[in-house]
């Protein structure tokens, strides 16, 4: 499995990104494999979060309107 990210160099020199899938959750590493590591540890959060929580878990599609 692989997630796209998104990430720029912040004012302190350090690397800052977000899993595209959930741009609102922001982390920084020094480098890109610290910044990789913390993306993987938001994502494992993210998916306890989804184990533990009750109710429906929302998800995304693509409508395609015919032309």
């Amino acid at each position: 499995m692989e997630l796209s990210y998104t990430y720029w160099e912040g004012e302190n020199g350090w690397l800052v990104g977000y899993i595209n899938n959930y741009p609102e959750q922001w982390t920084q590493g020094k480098d890109i494999a610290e910044l990789e590591e913390m993306l993987l540890d938001l994502y494992e959060n993210f998916q306890e979060e989804l184990k533990r929580k009750k109710g429906p878990i929302k998800k995304t599609g693509v409508l395609r309107i015919p032309a």
